[in-house]
Parts: C-alpha cells; structure tokens; sequence
C-alpha cells in the first residue's frame, strides 16, 4: 500500500511539475509565441463512411482483422489553459507509429520512437538528434480550452506527411487564436497516399471529415473556417475549397504543380482569398527535365480571388515541411544555409498568421503588413517577393452567381444576364428542367411568384419549344390571375404538345361559358 501511494505521489508531484515547466517562448526557425497558451490533443477516431481496409490484407493476402474503416489519426492545436504535460518533439515523432494501426501498443510505440532516434542520429548525430527530439514544444497535452470560440484552420500534408508535419505552425497560430487540425496524409488502402484523382479524393474527404469533427468542439468557430496544407495536400485543399462555400480561405505551401488534376477545377468556383508561397523558381530546363507542364497554372486563371503568389527564394519544395526540415543533413545545405532558409520558414509561417487575420478574422493592419513590400515588415532584402492579383467584380457564371445577380438585378434581367455569363464561360448551361424548378420554387416563396414569372417567361424565350415550361407559365399567370395570359400559354403549350392533358384541362376550366 505505502509503495502504491508513494508511486502515486511521484507521479502526481511528476506532472505537476511538468504542468508548471516555463514554456519558451522562442521556438523552431525563431518563431515567436503568441499571447495565449497552446493545448494538444491526439484524438484516433474513424471514418465510418468509408473503408480503408479490404477483405485481404494487401501484403500477405491474409483476411483481414480488426476495424476496415479509414482512421483518421487527428492532431488539434488549440488555445489553452497554461496546464497539463509538457510536450516534446518526441511526443509528436511517436504519434507516427499509430497513424494507420489504433491497436498498437504503448511498448510498440515506444520501439518505433527508439527506431526514429536512430534514424535522426544517423542523418544529423546524437548530439543534434537529442536535441531535435528533445525539444520543450510550446504545447500542453490535453490542456482545458481556453473559454470562447476561435477560428478553425485544417492542414493537410503532403505525400507522405504526417499529422504533426507542421506541429510549430499548428502550435504558432493556436497561440494566436486559432484552433488547427490535422491528420496523416493517408492513401485509399495504404499508408502512402495514392498519386492519381484517387487520392486527392481520399485526402479532400479527409478534409471534409476534419470540418465535420471540427463542427462538434465547443471552441471551434467554423463559421471562420480556413484551409491549409504542402504540396500534394496544398492542391487537395484547393478541390476542397471548390466544392465546400464555408471554407473562407485558402493558403497552399508550393502546391498544385499537377495540371492535369487542376484543370478539372473550375476557376469559378474558388473565389476565396488564396495565399500560395513557393519554393524559389526553377529555370525552364530544370521543369523539363522533371516532366512539369507549365503551360497551365490555375494561379493564373483564378479571376474571382483574391490572390496573394509569394517566392521564398531560399526554399526548395521539402524546406516547407517543418519536419523534414528539423532534421535535414547538414550537406543539404548549399547555395543557402540552414540559418536562411529556417529565418525563411520563419516569415512563411508569419506571412501565413497576417493573411489569416486579414481573411478570417478581418483586421485591417494584417491587410496593411499583406500589401506592403517584404522588406517594409522586416524581412531580410532579396528573401522574398509577393504579388497580389486582386478579384475580379462582376457576378459569377454559376448557379449560385446567376442567383445573387437576379436578387440584386431583378428576375426579369435574367436573360441578359444570362448572356453575360454564358460569355464569359460557355460550360455555364441551365436546362429546362433546371429552369422549371427554379421557377416552381420561387413560385411557392412568398410574394415570389412575379419573379416565378419572368423566370418562366426567361425558360420559354430560351427553350422555345419546350411545352413544359409554357404549361407551367400558363400556371404562374393562372395563379396571379392574369387569365388572358394564362389561356395564351396554355395554348401555346398545346401547340407544341397536343396530347399534353394538363394544358387541356386548365384551358377548359379558364374558358369555360359560366
């Protein structure tokens, strides 16, 4: 008993004292910590929507055992109180081991964290690789919540990134006021992530889950719902943000250099602010030698965003990674060194926390520190540029545009407006049937049903031979009481469909001799 209580006493006056460490307030690449106290959450939960496992283990071709459904291993930064266990870089390498296996044991974990020590000390040494591992991050494991709701960033990594791939960004902006999530960069079936139209769909529905999960968390304001993410996971954010109107921003670390995926995004329909900070840019010659199209860039056929292009000239396309970066063999350095591109990294992660209070939470002196020049806000000269391609005005050629025009226009403007848009891009197209429906539902808004009209009467002018969208004028007009209006288009519906028994029956009733 007395062994068990002193046991318990060490362990209790042991996290008491690591609650009560002083946190540093400079971190990796000399980023600075913000006013508020960062809490961590590891959190392996499952997307039951889908499966990540088949009947048959890929490898071995055993059945396969255990849960099918795609893990999602999520990471959480969030603002905290100042209480809970210290974290250290180790905590998040270890997180590795679990990523795709939720039913590993503490002692495997431990292993693969021994394994990664090994492997750091061989690229960097023991001294270095101590060093690195050991690092107090300004995280707090499972700290309590600060009170109130704060802005959700999701960041996505890049093939093969981890959940902790930017664990100091994630620790910066939460510092900041953000709460950021992340998961694995996971493939369909596999641990790496699949190189096709396949595998941006598994990691933009990761996404999609992380803003659903981010839904349930009592700090979390999705209301202000931004999207980040290197590489591969710089481009899968970018097909989120096409299909998802919550997401209020986007930023992306040297990302989209696949043409031949984002040429399927329709650059109507990302119309956020959009942040993209490269890598410094390579001669012709070197992108041809590594098979990269550059006769297609959806940077510069974006016309409705607001967009921010930034060079990090002492960057190459790993250098964004914080992880890869820590541990990065000292002959990697070349043209530029290790301090330059950190100090580098260390404004990318600056320019990212500007632009998301810009965006998101909309102060105007991060707009101020986004439009001037680098050097004005301290960075080093011949470090970085950045260049600004402001949204275009003018009402969008989608569904949803032509919608906000009418409103503001008038429903009897649809066809010119219609024309304008068509112009601008041709794929815009509403059919009868989508014409039809939006009528019937303005119709059955109410005080809708003038608007109901002109809608109709832009789908007859449009379809001119469509009996359909005349009966169901004849019925607006019907239903306004305009009967000399309703028994023409009526008729005109006859015409054009004789045996069209609705038209028939309601122009009998209209013309019917009392």
């Amino acid at each position: 008993m007395i062994r068990v209580l002193l046991a318990s006493f060490l362990t209790s006056f042991t996290v008491l004292a690591s609650a009560q460490e002083a946190v540093p307030a400079t971190g990796f690449a000399g980023l600075q910590r913000g006013p508020l106290a960062v809490g961590w959450k590891l959190v392996q939960q499952y997307d039951y929507a889908r499966t990540y496992k088949g009947e048959a283990d890929l490898v071995s071709g055993e059945p396969t055992r255990g849960e099918r459904a795609r893990p999602i291993q999520t990471q959480i930064w969030y603002p905290a109180r100042a209480q809970g266990p210290a974290v250290t870089y180790a905590d998040y390498v270890r997180t590795e081991a679990s990523e795709d296996d939720f039913s590993r044991s503490p002692a495997e974990l431990d292993a693969a964290l021994a394994a990664a020590r090994k492997d750091v000390a061989q690229r960097i040494g023991a001294a270095q690789a101590a060093q690195v591992l050991g690092q107090r991050m300004w995280a707090r494991r499972d700290a309590a919540a600060l009170a109130g709701k704060y802005p959700v960033v999701i960041y996505a990594p890049g093939v093969g990134g981890s959940g902790h791939d930017q664990a100091d960004l994630g620790e910066y902006l939460a510092s900041h006021g953000y709460v950021v999530i992340a998961s694995r960069n996971l493939g369909t079936r596999t641990l790496m992530m699949d190189i096709n139209l396949d595998g941006i769909d598994a990691q933009m529905r990761d996404i999609q889950f992380l803003i659903a999960y981010a839904q349930g968390l009592p700090y979390a304001d999705v209301s202000r719902l931004a999207v980040a993410g290197w590489s591969w996971g710089g481009m899968a954010n970018v097909f989120a943000a096409e299909r998802d109107s919550r997401i209020r921003a986007l930023v992306s670390f040297d990302g989209t250099r696949e043409p031949e995926y984002t040429k399927r995004i329709s650059p109507y329909r990302v119309t956020v602010p959009w942040l993209y900070i490269q890598r410094r840019p390579s001669i012709v010659s070197e992108l041809a030698r590594q098979g990269i199209d550059t006769s297609f860039s959806l940077l510069n056929v974006l016309k409705h965003a607001d967009v921010y292009q930034m060079v990090m000239y002492p960057m190459q396309h790993v250098d964004f990674s914080a992880a890869a970066l820590r541990i990065q063999r000292p002959g990697y350095f070349d043209e530029y060194s290790r301090a330059e591109v950190e100090q580098a990294y260390h404004w990318t992660v600056r320019y990212v926390l500007e632009f998301l209070n810009a965006t998101v939470k909309q102060q105007a002196s991060a707009r101020a520190f986004l439009d001037r020049k680098p050097a004005d806000n301290g960075v080093p000269r011949h470090m970085a540029t950045i260049q600004r391609t402001a949204a275009q005005a003018g009402p969008l050629p989608t569904r949803e545009g032509f919608a906000e025009a009418l409103r503001l226009k008038g429903f009897d403007q649809a066809a010119g407006l219609y024309r304008e848009l068509q112009a601008r891009d041709s794929t815009f197209v509403l059919s009868e049937m989508d014409i039809n429906t939006w009528g019937y539902a303005l119709m059955e808004r109410k005080g809708g049903l003038d608007d109901a009209i002109a809608m109709f009467q832009f789908g007859t002018g449009l379809y001119p031979d469509s009996f359909n969208l005349f009966d169901s004028l004849g019925e607006a007009f019907d239903n306004k009481h305009d009967t000399a209006a309703a028994i023409a288009s009526y008729r005109r519906s006859l015409e054009l469909n004789p045996k069209n028994a609705n038209a028939s029956a309601r122009l009998a009733r209209l013309t019917a001799v009392p």
